[in-house]
């Protein structure tokens, strides 16, 4: 099957569960607990992450625990090169929508991306070798080609699909956590 495909299936099971929103939250409340558990979550200083929409993992609860553990949390503003700038935001950050719909810090100062230890890296659909595929602007690939922090993944099982093949330039992250499978566990598709 093609990206584009991929792509339109996997938004379309993200919607549905975002329909249900029972199922999600009780999956996010098993996703979330695994991170807060990891060593990459507990050693990192500076966390990268995102606003979510409506059918992405509700991470805002990652941020509350973030700033409760003296975090350095950091959120991207895009750019019209299709690049992306990480900004320190505070609980009392004000947001602006993007074109893509994502929300984006107002107002803020850029953070060095060696300064990053930690990038939780939102995606649509995600291979077992920790592949994925986004919203399709490839902000996020282009960021990951040289960045050296740590990078993980919160995924529904929903999103996991092991048959297709990443492309040359697709940038894989380091660690998947979801429902019901972890990288580096050993699991069935």
């Amino acid at each position: 099957m093609e990206k584009i495909q991929l792509r339109q299936e996997g938004i379309k099971r993200l919607t549905a569960l975002s329909r249900q929103p029972k199922k999600k939250q009780e999956k996010e409340a098993r996703i979330a607990p695994l991170l807060f558990a990891s060593s990459t979550w507990q050693k990192a200083a500076t966390i990268g992450l995102v606003r979510p929409t409506t059918i992405e993992f509700d991470n805002l609860p990652l941020f509350i625990r973030g700033f409760a553990e003296g975090k350095k949390l950091v959120v991207p503003k895009t750019g019209p090169d299709r690049t992306m700038v990480f900004h320190e935001v505070s609980e009392k950050s004000s947001y602006r929508k993007s074109s893509f719909g994502v929300e984006e810090p107002e107002h803020h100062a850029p953070v060095a991306k060696e300064a990053i230890d930690l990038l939780l890296v939102p995606g649509v659909v995600f291979s077992p070798a920790g592949y994925r595929i986004g919203f399709g602007g490839g902000y996020y690939d282009r960021f990951l080609a040289d960045f050296s922090g740590d990078t993980v993944s919160l995924v529904f099982s929903e999103q996991l699909n092991a048959d297709w093949q990443p492309a040359p330039f697709d940038q894989p992250v380091n660690k998947i956590i979801t429902d019901t499978y972890r990288k580096g566990e050993q699991h069935e598709l």
